[in-house]
């Protein structure tokens, strides 16, 4: 890369993230290594004014010295975005109207700014409706808040698992053996959050093997990881103590990364993370996909690298 890039991370503060284990401090942390320049925002930052979009951001610096990681925000200043080069959408979820605002407004900015990735297919890309325009590689799904339709369901697969449409980190999630009474409380529960419809599907006993996540960078898988839930946990992300091991790609899985590639490229989905139970993709995580520290402390691989080198060749070539 011939020139340094300004780039603007909208992500969460980072004194509420694990520096040891953050997908964004460690694609940030490379992007300093090349001597890119890092600013910080978030949503609440954004403004819009006279149709520009600006907002309150802040250069900051990371630090890194034998495994142990630190930061520091310099001044904020409210700036136009189109000054930046690359902007990196990297908020976590709730995916809420502050989410879906941002989207809005950053779609705002000029073809000559970078969004990875794209605001609109993120807004319209959730990661547990997204992944039903591959139904065919899916376990069996329902998509409601029909109380009959979801007894309907569970009497016909016996061994479910309930998730909030719009939750992240394993937060929410319920299974729900044929034996299990709890089913009505857990509804009248959901039901009294939100007036969100659930996913309910059928219980996949492959979890028990792991779940596994893969990294998918411009549609090609580009890491992995097998991700094995705790004795007395049916939830195996890594926020409730999944554990992280080394895995390698299945025929299953190559074919499932190629089925769902050219749309990924298509919508500019650029880093993007699927989730593997089995035969069966679960969530394609569009938002802020993680895992690449998990990867590079397995298999040695530095995906962090692979995504810079991609975003500059992308500027250089447009």
């Amino acid at each position: 890369m011939s020139r340094n890039l300004n780039i603007a991370f909208l992500m969460d503060p980072l004194e509420t993230l694990d520096l040891n284990g953050d997908t964004t401090f460690a694609l940030a942390l490379e992007a300093q290594r090349r001597k890119h320049n890092i600013n910080f925002f978030r949503p609440e930052d954004l403004v819009l004014k006279n149709n520009i979009v600006l907002a309150n951001i802040c250069r900051f610096e990371l630090f890194s010295s034998n495994s142990s990681y630190d930061f520091k925000y310099l001044k904020s200043l409210i700036k136009p975005l189109k000054e930046y080069d690359v902007v990196m959408m990297r908020q976590d979820p709730p995916f809420d109207m502050a989410y879906i605002t941002a989207t809005h407004l950053l779609e705002k900015l000029p073809s000559t700014s970078l969004i990875v990735n794209n605001p609109f297919e993120v807004r319209n890309s959730p990661e547990k409706i997204f992944v039903t325009n591959f139904s065919h590689l899916m376990p069996q799904t329902l998509i409601s808040r029909n109380i009959n339709q979801i007894k309907e369901f569970r009497n016909e697969f016996k061994d479910i698992v309930i998730k909030p449409l719009y939750g992240n980190g394993g937060q929410g999630v319920f299974h729900l053996r044929p034996e299990d009474e709890n089913l009505n409380s857990i509804l009248e529960m959901f039901f009294s959050q939100s007036k969100e419809p659930l996913m309910i599907q059928e219980y996949l006993k492959d979890v028990r093997n792991g779940d596994k996540r893969i990294i998918l960078l411009n549609g090609e898988p580009v890491g992995a990881i097998n991700r094995i839930p705790k004795i007395g946990e049916s939830r195996s992300n890594m926020h409730v103590g999944g554990k992280p091991e080394k895995t390698e790609l299945s025929k299953r899985d190559k074919f499932i990364c190629k089925e769902i590639s050219t749309s990924l490229k298509e919508k500019g989905l650029y880093f993007v993370g699927i989730d593997i139970i089995g035969d069966y993709i679960t969530e394609i995580n569009v938002t802020s996909p993680t895992g690449i520290r998990e990867i590079k402390n397995l298999d040695e691989i530095a995906i962090e690298e692979m995504f810079w080198d991609f975003i500059e060749q992308k500027i250089k070539s447009s």
